[in-house]
């Protein structure tokens, strides 16, 4: 083809950026540009007038494609419409090949069809960046799963206090997305060796829950490999063979899953947090699966590490819990029984672990041989709050035995002690003196801080509070220099009534006002006063509180019930009624310790720390 360099055509053909070549109706080559013999590593001289197909067409084999199956060249033979397409390639001159991108288009000439004419590119470079995009949307979705998985199972490891049934539920997530099993085994502190708490297997699932259960004492190498293990923090590759030798330092927990289950290789990862270690985590591959990537090792890792700082917390979270209920009923002492009064106290702890809270209730005789009633509770929801309680609550006995001075002068000594000498804060609380002969009339001399008002039932069902006596809260007046008073108030009590005094848990929830709540209080304590004129105190507080059902906050109630007329006076020959209940039923599910005693059960000191770190509550001892 003949041109003048100055021509636009020529121009545009030099720098267009893509090889060009236009064929006649025999499919010889008549025209190639500068781009084209460069990437194809080719002379004009050695392609001019050759077969296109012969010279350039091959397969990706490096074949000679049939000039039948030859897509380029097809408008040449019929009136196709232009083509394209991307998965040819042609033969460079130095026997290398070269995948092109094309289209065709037929070449007219004075209205006649002359030929064809073959645009192409190199598409090395097009599939190299859809590699490398195809390569990154795997690596982001593989990074999406794992964040999916991660995310789930923060959700498992959250969603229960039950150890046993969280670390089932966190190898469902585990098996078969990352292994072909998985197994948990817990260090016992107790027996010194570990308990297999879980065991989930793809294929063989009976089986896999059949290895559950308690392993055998450990021999000394094995302890101190496992020891090892767990100290170093490090995932540790294990394989079948490794696990022949008997002494081999996991065979003596590890060879039964793989003589069960099969497998080629395991990863065991240590369940260790904040100096503690609580077991050991392990995924195994088998069959044709390959063994664990770096990147798969690493998130298997730090599963491990979130299941073990969950435990940890549940380990710290019970033994705060053991502690303060431990401080609070060792605080909430036995109640005295004088002449034929007799009273009954519940506690009931809050059912959430971190709110424990500064409740409590007291009776003491003071040094004027009058009976003394309090109810109270300290601001807050937490140990302190119950270290503060039992400031609060020794000052008040201190002062009240001391001192023998009506309610309200005990109160306003109560409030300048606390405000100077303790740092605990704020208190509500009624403190009341139960006054009068052997034998009746009675009568209740009190004042409330702040405090929801007692409750007082007649055996008739009549109920009524008594809201005389209202002051401040324990803290506020001296602390804001306020000058306030607590006004003393009396209430002459009638025979075989019952006095309710309690916190506000009972009447109070996140779902209730305390309105209603003091509504359904008076209105069940009325019915039950009817009903159960003849039943103990004891049993009014257990139907009372079943009735009531309190939720949330921790609760106190104490329930002091009086004789008949004329009951325990010098002239009378009736036996008294018989002393409280050694222990209340109230509320077993909550583990109430119900009407403390004198000497209550001694309890295992490790037995939160156990329920929360291993599960170990009635509710799952047939399923573990």
């Amino acid at each position: 083809m003949i041109a003048v360099e100055s021509d636009l055509p020529y121009a545009v053909l030099r720098d267009l950026g893509a090889g060009v070549l236009a064929l006649d109706t025999d499919g010889l080559i008549t025209y190639v540009n500068p781009w084209a013999l460069r990437l194809l590593g080719r002379t004009e001289a050695g392609m001019l007038g050759r077969d296109a197909h012969d010279l350039l067409h091959r397969g990706a084999d490096g074949a000679q494609v049939p000039r039948e199956k030859c897509t380029m060249q097809a408008p040449l033979h019929d009136s196709r419409d232009p083509g394209e397409g991307s998965e040819e390639y042609f033969l460079r001159a130095d026997g290398t090949l070269v995948p092109i991108i094309w289209s065709t288009t037929g070449l007219v000439l004075g209205g006649r069809r002359a030929g064809l004419v073959v645009v192409f590119s190199d598409f090395s470079l097009h599939r190299d960046a859809e590699a490398r995009a195809a390569a990154h949307t795997a690596a982001l979705e593989a990074l999406t799963d794992r964040l999916n998985l991660l995310a789930n199972v923060s959700t498992v490891l959250m969603s229960t206090w039950d150890t046993t049934g969280r670390l089932r539920r966190l190898l469902g997530l585990l098996v078969p997305a990352l292994g072909d099993w998985a197994a948990v085994d817990l260090f016992g502190w107790r027996s010194g060796s570990p308990e297999r708490i879980a065991v989930r297997g793809h294929a063989h699932r009976r089986r896999a829950r059949r290895l559950e259960g308690p392993l055998p004492p450990l021999p000394e190498k094995a302890r101190s490999a496992l020891g090892r293990a767990a100290d170093s923090g490090e995932p540790v590759v294990l394989t079948p063979a490794g696990l022949r030798d008997a002494d081999a330092p996991f065979a003596a927990t590890h060879r039964a899953l793989f003589d069960r289950l099969g497998g080629h290789s395991a990863i065991v990862v240590p369940l260790r947090a904040r100096g503690h270690q609580y077991g050991m985590l392990t995924l195994a591959r088998a069959g044709d699966s390959p063994a664990p990537a770096l990147a798969e090792v690493r998130l298997l890792s730090d599963i491990g590490r979130r299941a073990a700082l969950v435990m940890d917390n549940s380990r710290l979270y019970a033994e705060q819990r053991n502690v303060a209920e431990t401080m609070q009923r060792q605080l909430l002492a036995p109640l005295p029984q004088v002449d034929h009064l007799r009273m009954a106290a519940r506690y009931l702890p809050a059912q959430s672990t971190m709110e424990i809270g500064g409740d409590w209730y007291d009776a003491f005789l003071l040094s004027d041989g009058v009976m003394a009633l309090v109810i109270g509770d300290v601001v807050g929801h937490d140990l302190q709050a119950a270290a503060h309680m039992a400031e609060v609550r020794n000052m008040l006995r201190a002062l009240a035995w001391d001192h023998r001075e009506p309610p309200s002068l005990i109160v306003r000594r109560l409030d300048e002690a606390v405000t100077n000498t303790s740092d605990a804060p704020m208190a509500t609380l009624v403190f009341a003196r139960i006054e009068g002969p052997e034998g009746g009339p009675w009568r209740l001399q009190w004042v409330n801080a702040g405090h929801p008002p007692p409750l007082l039932v007649t055996r008739e069902g009549q109920a009524r509070y008594l809201e005389g006596g209202h002051g401040p809260l324990i803290g506020m007046s001296a602390t804001l220099h306020l000058g306030l008073n607590w006004p003393d108030t009396r209430e002459e009590l009638p025979p075989e009534c019952t006095l309710l005094l309690y916190t506000d848990g009972l009447v109070e929830s996140r779902g209730r006002p305390i309105d209603l709540g003091m509504a359904k209080l008076r209105h069940h304590a009325s019915v039950l006063a009817r009903r159960m004129a003849t039943a103990t105190v004891d049993a009014f507080c257990d139907e009372l509180l079943e009735r009531i059902a309190p939720s949330g906050d921790d609760v106190a109630l104490l329930a002091l019930r009086l004789p008949a007329a004329g009951a325990g006076a010098p002239d009378d020959r009736c036996p008294p009624p018989p002393p409280q209940s050694p222990y209340s039923p109230a509320a077993p599910n909550r583990a109430a310790p119900g009407s403390l005693q004198e000497n209550p059960p001694v309890e295992d000191p490790t037995r939160g720390v156990r329920e929360a770190v291993l599960g170990e509550t009635p509710d799952n001892e047939d399923e573990r």
